[in-house]
Parts: structure tokens; C-alpha cells; sequence
């Protein structure tokens, strides 16, 4: 197996998933589940988030096989759901959204906010286009920075404010918009 690690491709993964993941547009709904039920298992969270994406990583390729659809394919659905989520993020409207949750189990926060659907499309997205060590440790990096936001949720929501809080959704659901461009038209020369 060759393994080779390239820093671009690291940051640009780690960028790609920390604007789909939003953990800092989710904010506020963290805040709100901690209200309701207590205390989240920040730690726990994210760990069981980091699994769920790793094993996406390699066994979502398998099941695209097994149903007979090629990653490019993935890849461009994949561009046209980030491009979604990122007219979400700018123009702060709600396409599709699940029911609130009762409870801050591993179930609302790890599975859908933190590793969503989203998140899953984007993980397949990315291995079309990048080496899966360095998709490895932008996920690792991710879960690290979810892990320290899910600590401190309050205190950041403290320090930014809503105002603060919607102009970073916004920021990183433009850096969204161009990177599902970029996905799709990158992938989309490879299907014909």
C-alpha cells in the first residue's frame, strides 16, 4: 500500500469538511439541545462521528459498487447536495431539515448533525478526487476542532454573538457553493 500524505490536499479536505460539517453554524442548536436535556458527551460525540466517517470512507465505495454506481457519479449527486446545504448557509433558508430531537444522545449530535448526510456524500465526493490518508487526517482534524466547539459551545456563542455566528455560515456556504462548482464540473468530464 503507498502512502503519501500531500499538506494541499489536507487542507483543502479539512476546509471542504469543516464548511460541510458547520459545527459552528450549529451553534445554536447544540446550545439548545444543552438546555433541554443538560449535558452532551462532547467527547463521545465525536468519536462516534470520527468512526462513522472513517467507515464510510472505505466501505461506502463498496456499497456504490454493490448497487452498480461508479464515484464520479457519487461525486456530481454529491456536488449538486453540497451545493444545496451551501444555498442554505447563505441565503439562511431551510430546504430540508429533520424533526428536533428529544434528547442530546450520540444520535443528534454525532448522526445527523456532526456526520450527516452531507458530510457522508462529501467523504465519497472527496475520495474521487483525493488520496484517502490525507481524507483521514482532515477528518481527524475536523473531529479534533468538533470535539473543542461541542467543550466550549457557549462560550464561542458568548464571544461572536448571532451577528458573528451567521456572517461565518455565510462565509464558509460561499466556500461551499464554489467547492460543489468545482466537484461537478471537475467529475462530470469523467462520466462522458
Amino acid at each position: 500500500m503507498d502512502i503519501s500524505f500531500n499538506l494541499r490536499e489536507i487542507i483543502t479536505a479539512s476546509m471542504v469538511l469543516f464548511a460541510v460539517i458547520d459545527i459552528v453554524g450549529s451553534i445554536p442548536i447544540i446550545i439548545n439541545l444543552r438546555n433541554k436535556v443538560g449535558h452532551i458527551e462532547s467527547g463521545k460525540a465525536s468519536l462516534v462521528s470520527a468512526l462513522i466517517m472513517i467507515a464510510f470512507l472505505f466501505v461506502g465505495e463498496e456499497i456504490l459498487k454493490l448497487i452498480g454506481i461508479d464515484v464520479n457519479s457519487f461525486a456530481v449527486a454529491g456536488a449538486f447536495v453540497i451545493f444545496f446545504l451551501a444555498i442554505e448557509m447563505i441565503l439562511g433558508i431551510t430546504l430540508y431539515r429533520d424533526d428536533h430531537p428529544e434528547s442530546a444522545s450520540i444520535v443528534p449530535i454525532a448522526f445527523p448533525l456532526i456526520a450527516g448526510a452531507g458530510t457522508v456524500t462529501t467523504l465519497l465526493s472527496l475520495r474521487a478526487e483525493y488520496r484517502v490518508e490525507n481524507i483521514i487526517i482532515a477528518i481527524v482534524i475536523n473531529v479534533i476542532f468538533v470535539y473543542f466547539v461541542l467543550k466550549s459551545s457557549q462560550r464561542i456563542e458568548n464571544i461572536l454573538g448571532k451577528n458573528g455566528l451567521n456572517v461565518i455560515r455565510k462565509i464558509f456556504g460561499v466556500i461551499l457553493l464554489a467547492i460543489a462548482v468545482k466537484l461537478f464540473t471537475t467529475n462530470i468530464n469523467e462520466l462522458f
